[in-house]
């Protein structure tokens, strides 16, 4: 917790805990409040005729819950984040489903023009309770260096 710029180092993983159970009242209250109207989320009756046969839980939830989950690990010292290069949903969420996450630090990039800071760059995957990946992404995130 707190980890500063001096923290981290290229190739370093953390393996974040606890995982997290996705429930039906989540998903449809996350899909409701954000007025996403996709019935793939909500409509277990319109989901029951799709490729998977029930309600998807909403990416953008499964991605919140992911990146909560490395805020301990990576980021609850952040200055601010910077980007999210990229994101990909690898496998679907279900009701019931225990999410779980991991970062890497794939690079530290020192502020030319501030020196009390400091960029990581990491890629977190989030996984279902069988180890399947289920997404990656990609972000940068402003962390102070260590106070002198």
């Amino acid at each position: 917790m707190n980890r500063y710029f001096e923290d981290f180092t290229a190739g370093q993983t953390f393996k974040h805990w606890p995982g997290r159970t996705i429930t039906d009242f989540d998903n449809t209250w996350f899909t409701l409040m954000t007025m996403n109207t996709n019935p793939i989320h909500f409509d277990a009756a319109y989901a029951a005729t799709t490729q998977h046969g029930r309600p998807l839980v909403n990416g953008l939830l499964v991605m919140a819950t992911v990146v909560g989950m490395s805020v301990k690990d990576v980021s609850e010292n952040a200055i601010a984040n910077l980007e999210y290069e990229s994101v990909r949903h690898t496998g679907p969420t279900f009701a019931g489903d225990t999410l779980y996450a991991e970062t890497k630090v794939l690079e530290t990039i020192a502020s030319k023009s501030k020196s009390d800071r400091g960029v990581i760059y990491v890629e977190t995957r989030g996984l279902n309770q069988r180890g399947e990946e289920i997404m990656i992404l990609r972000r940068k995130i402003l962390v102070p260096r260590r106070p002198a």
